[in-house]
């Protein structure tokens, strides 16, 4: 009888194992279905006002709804493969006693056993019996906590392609932000087979302020992506005062020697004090207000009833898009770093709150930021045209290069196409606006 009842838990001990096998897949299957759902309804309230708009709150609801069904019946056939293995395992485990007992008899009516010896080995088989039961629910608990937990862990042990490598650490009285880019190759690791930059050289001088124009698709975006390191190029080098980047320490140069400003500025739902320190934890109240001064934000602030301490929403919802812009401009300001990136910084902005930013470009950072290196990425060119050298990109390359006043000399050249393709549109909204 105990190579019988020790016989059994391999058994069960296995079957386990294949049914977890078979549920684990299944959790998973549901938990990404659940994260689908979440999805679905996280796009649609963001997006409520385009729902609204074309009338499509109905198929919304149908989406979700369809969504939500699948949800139903992955979470349906998990319950039910959870159940079915702790009824098995039940009554298996409940035969085992059964078993137990009728063997135990049959060897007592012969003699073999005594009743008291059966009844210390029922209470023995009867210990197992309930451990393993308990075992049942708990491996049914922890099918559920695998499926919560499966793709955390994933995500935890996942190794950062870009951005790595690196330890090297420039002192900061030897900084000085000097940024060159030698015949850079990049292609998205999505479109591997579509060059984005091909063959780019550029020189950016420490204290200029450098511009980088082209239409949509130029690759102006990107080279700033691959100066934060977001990316490393395919080939090509880029050098920081003479040091190749990715033998620089990344979280370093992020946090003490570039600064950024998004064309889509992000704020988190928090204080506009808070969303400005985000850029320098230990920031005084005095620095804050400052790099708002410098963001032209202030004003707008200090007309919040709450002043700094305004809460922004989620996202920002409670501000326009000039004010988050400014914000965002001002948290860049705070870090006080060398080098300062500007990624079509006025696209969300209206006419009034460009203007601003233009004059906060053009006379704040000369009297403010004077010795920073500046690179100035924009569709709007009204907000280079004082910069110190422009860049015009097509076809991730390098088209031209000047001044403003050089390069709208050279009526075929690509800039001059630009400007008068951007004043043509501009009249045209004057137009409208005046004959509405």
């Amino acid at each position: 009888m105990t190579l019988f009842t020790v016989g059994i838990v391999p058994i069960v001990v296995v079957t386990g194992s294949l049914f977890g096998t078979i549920l684990r897949k299944l959790s998973a299957r549901a938990q990404s279905q659940n994260g689908i759902v979440a999805g679905v309804a996280s796009e649609a309230f963001q997006n409520i006002r385009t729902v609204k708009v074309f009338a499509m709150e109905e198929a919304e609801q149908s989406l979700y709804k369809r969504e939500v069904e699948k949800t139903k019946s992955l979470y349906g056939q998990l319950g039910l493969g959870i159940g079915l293995f702790q009824a098995a395992s039940n009554l298996f485990l409940n035969g085992l006693i059964l078993g137990v007992l009728y063997g135990g008899g049959q060897l007592v009516i012969s003699n073999v056993l005594s009743p008291g010896d059966l009844m210390a080995f029922l209470a023995s088989a009867q210990t197992i019996q309930r451990s393993l039961a308990q075992l049942s629910f708990v491996f049914g608990s922890g099918i559920k906590v695998w499926s919560s937990c499966g793709r955390i862990m994933e995500i935890l042990r996942l190794d950062p392609k870009y951005g790595k490598s690196g330890t090297f650490v420039i002192p900061a009285h030897s900084l000085v932000g000097n940024i060159e880019l030698s015949n850079i190759y990049f292609s998205y690791p999505t479109r591997p087979g579509h060059e984005v930059l091909r063959g780019l050289n550029m020189n950016i001088g420490n204290g200029q302020t450098i511009a980088i124009c082209g239409s949509s698709g130029a690759g102006k975006s990107t080279v700033a992506a691959l100066i934060e390191r977001i990316y490393e190029p395919v080939a090509g080098r880029i050098k920081l005062d003479g040091i190749e980047l990715n033998k620089l320490d990344s979280k370093w140069l992020r946090r003490n020697v570039i600064g950024v400003i998004s064309q889509e500025p992000v704020l988190f739902s928090t204080s506009i004090k808070e969303n400005i320190r985000y850029g320098k934890i230990d920031a005084t109240e005095d620095e804050i207000k400052h790099a708002a001064d410098l963001a032209n934000a202030s004003q707008f602030i200090e007309q919040f009833p709450e002043g700094y301490d305004t809460i922004v929403g989620e996202r920002g919802v409670t501000l326009s898009g000039g004010q988050k812009q400014r914000i965002a401009i001002a948290r860049a300001l705070l870090k006080n770093t060398p080098i300062l990136i500007l990624d079509e910084a006025t696209s969300a902005l209206d006419t009034e709150s460009e203007r601003l930013v233009s004059v906060m470009i053009h006379q704040a950072l000369n009297r403010a930021l004077k010795g920073r290196t500046v690179i100035v990425i924009a569709h709007r060119l009204s907000t280079i045209r004082n910069a110190d050298s422009i860049y015009v990109l097509e076809g991730g390359q390098v088209v031209e290069k000047g001044t403003h006043q050089q390069l709208i000399k050279n009526t075929n050249g690509k800039y001059y196409g630009l400007v008068k393709e951007q004043e043509h549109f501009q009249n045209n909204d004057k137009e409208r606006i005046i004959g509405g």
